[in-house]
């Protein structure tokens, strides 16, 4: 298998309120919309992949099993201004055994949401070459 791209899909139970949060309280850049214009599909950036919500489900979530990894610069600023904006945090922002400082929070749907910031220092952060 030779995968050019990937995304996340998400079928939300409110598809206009899950297109807020991701656009507005996250603040995701919109990479492309289709469909009808009063319920659009959009697909966001999220840095190499790509996360589409569209369509509608009434199924109950799946959050346990899906989760969304977002590497941001500032965790401790992120978790001021979601707090802010309501978010469900999950987890606190805490350093890991492995180095990375994560905290984890929740969509409107329960979704999962780990947010994580690599830390100066970290391997990560070293120039490979």
């Amino acid at each position: 298998m030779d995968v050019l791209s990937s995304r996340l899909l998400l079928r939300p139970s409110d598809p206009g309120r899950s297109r807020h949060f991701y656009a507005h309280t996250l603040g995701l850049a919109v990479y492309r919309e289709f469909g009808p214009e009063d319920q659009p599909g959009v697909v966001f950036f999220l840095g190499q992949g790509f996360l589409e919500v569209s369509g509608r489900s009434d199924a109950p979530a799946a959050a346990e099993r899906l989760s969304i990894w977002l590497q941001v610069r500032d965790l401790r600023r992120e978790e001021e201004r979601l707090r802010q904006e309501g978010v469900t945090v999950l987890r606190e922002a805490r350093l890991e055994p492995w180095g990375l400082i994560e905290m984890w929070i929740a969509d409107p749907d329960g979704h999962h949401i780990v947010l994580v910031e690599v830390p100066p220092g970290h391997p990560l952060r070293r120039d490979p070459r």
